[in-house]
């Protein structure tokens, strides 16, 4: 093959690769995407509260959370391929079974199991990337992942949204069973990965200790204040069993042969501030993205479909930012900048969207969720990327899925604490609201009655479909309660810049993982291509010509 020949094959080698895990990740957004905007007739048509709403959310980012750091370990000791595949089946059977619910409880438990392949599909396709593509070159193919990520999280809302308001919300979750398929079908014919077989052992007392850590925190989170007082025994226990249960995941993780989390990685001042940053990224990335949808239909009384349009700025704001600075990156190789200046803008969008109203000009909101967006997008998967960067090649899986476990566990914390604050708040505004309330009701006559036993159940209302002397006071309630939720959420987006502006600047590589593990052999792993190109003799020429042929790429 000639020189001009062998970048545009090896290109045709890397889409090829890349084909089957984009599918993957369709299958994995569109089954979240599409469902999102639906969620509040979904747990109203199921007979659920607000508590159950954040719990249906919540339960899925817990396992997902959860499961990350194991699929991440199981990457660096199985087939990678075939631990894709199983993710996908799981989420798939989860998501299916999801559309059978026939009460509250019923879809939280699916939507758990849902969790656990999405934790998979999550960590995975990020180490099977780094398998493929450098560091520095995976800018070239941001515009393929931007392609899915459009017509995943903008045709997602707006499709859930149709399919709800014309077939009903259970069709949401079969939407994505044929594209599951073709998924498994590509990545089995076009993956092509090579691993060296280890021995495999799973901290299973690492992840008991770890989801029992995480439920008690949880669940304490969301019924104190309304199963039981702040301070009472209940948590007391259950804080002290989080404590507990937390310092005793920290001593098996030291005493493990393959812990779950390696705490050797906190020693890299990369990694312990890219968990600081992805923390603060997940709460503001899940966070915002479930309560703007509520707020969209329950403060301002859209249906679902158009929820699903109303929340295109927040969706288009990460897009552009993440493809644009994705291509900067990899033009440039310089990084840092453009996650400070993710970040402030993380920062601001949501500190914009605390002054909230029912009524606030929509362009004003429009504004604040691109700014949100564009945050999040700067920042989001590049704090993967620099991790991959400076990580050990043999610990690449457990780095790259502690990042992405942390902005989950961010995520989870977030919105649960969040749904929390709402839930609190939005009863507190009902009970001062009650005088002008009953008066908006007793002006209805007998229509009054049923719209007042609704609004007693505890269920969600159906903001849209009431009447409107009682929707203007419903509308106000909870747009005042979504804007308070979300001051939990600023300091956060000011811890992740603290953590973003103390990063080291290390410049990427062009090598990938593969490359620098067999780099690495001639004692090349930690210094850059061009000086092991020097150093470099005899048994490594290889690595020299394909580094010089990476090099003439970008030329």
């Amino acid at each position: 093959m000639s020189d001009s020949e062998a970048p545009t094959a090896s290109r045709r080698r890397v889409l090829e690769a890349l084909s089957g895990l984009l599918l993957g990740m369709f299958v994995s957004m569109l089954s979240a995407t599409v469902v999102s905007t639906a969620l509040p007739v979904i747990v109203h048509d199921l007979g659920g509260d607000q508590t159950a709403f954040t719990w249906v959310v919540t339960a899925t980012l817990l396992t997902t959370a959860i499961s990350t750091p194991i699929w991440g370990k199981l990457a660096d000791l199985l087939d990678r391929k075939a631990l894709i595949q199983v993710a996908l089946i799981i989420f798939v059977l989860a998501t299916a079974a999801a559309g059978l619910a026939h009460d509250a409880a019923f879809l939280i438990a699916a939507r758990a199991v849902q969790g656990l392949g999405a934790g998979g599909l999550a960590a995975l396709s990020q180490i099977i990337m780094a398998d493929i593509i450098s560091p520095r070159e995976r800018g070239r193919y941001m515009g393929l992942f931007g392609a899915v990520m459009a017509l995943a999280t903008i045709g997602g809302p707006l499709l859930g949204g149709v399919i709800t308001d014309a077939f009903g919300w259970r069709w949401n979750f079969y939407v994505a069973i044929p594209f599951a398929i073709a998924a498994l079908v590509v990545l089995q014919a076009t993956l092509r990965l090579t691993r060296e077989p280890r021995k495999v052992r799973i901290d299973v007392l690492g992840a008991v200790l770890l989801s029992t850590a995480v439920s008690l925190l949880l669940i304490w989170v969301t019924s104190a204040g309304r199963d039981f007082e702040w301070w009472s025994l209940q948590t007391v226990l259950m804080t002290g069993g989080a404590l507990l249960a937390a310092l005793l995941f920290v001593i098996a993780e030291l005493r493990s042969s393959e812990p779950l989390v390696p705490l050797h990685l906190f020693r890299n001042r990369t990694f312990t501030l890219s968990v600081l940053a992805s923390i603060a990224t997940g709460i503001a990335m899940f966070g915002a993205s479930v309560f703007l949808s509520q707020y969209m239909q329950m403060a301002r009384g859209a249906t679902p479909t158009e929820a699903g349009l109303m929340t295109i700025p927040m969706i288009g704001g990460l897009l552009v930012s993440s493809m644009v600075v994705g291509q900067l990156i990899s033009r440039y190789g310089h990084w840092k900048i453009y996650l400070v200046i993710g970040s402030v803008l993380l920062t601001a969008g949501l500190g914009l969207l605390t002054t909230l109203h029912y009524d606030t000009d929509f362009v004003l909101v429009s504004v604040y969720m691109f700014l949100m967006g564009a945050g999040v997008g700067m920042t989001m998967q590049n704090l993967v990327l620099i991790v991959q960067n400076t990580a050990d090649p043999s610990e690449i899986g457990v780095a790259s899925s502690g990042v992405t476990f942390f902005r989950s566990l961010g995520g989870t914390v977030g919105v649960a604490v969040m749904g929390a604050a709402l839930a609190t708040r939005v009863g507190d505004l009902f009970e001062q609201s009650r005088e002008s309330l009953m008066s908006a009701i007793a002006s209805l006559g007998a229509e009054g009655a049923e719209v007042a036993t609704q609004l007693q159940s505890g269920t969600l209302p159906a903001v849209s479909t009431l009447p409107h002397a009682v929707r203007v006071v419903v509308e106000d309630v909870y747009a005042q309660g979504i804007s308070h939720s979300f001051l939990i959420a600023v300091p956060f987006a000011l811890l992740c810049l603290v953590a973003i502006l103390f990063l080291p600047n290390i410049p990427l590589t062009r090598m990938t993982t593969r490359e620098r593990v067999t780099a690495g052999e001639a004692d090349l792993a930690t210094v850059s291509v061009p000086a092991g190109m020097d150093a470099a003799t005899g048994s490594i020429s290889t690595v020299r010509a394909d580094a010089e042929t990476e090099r003439g790429r970008d030329d």
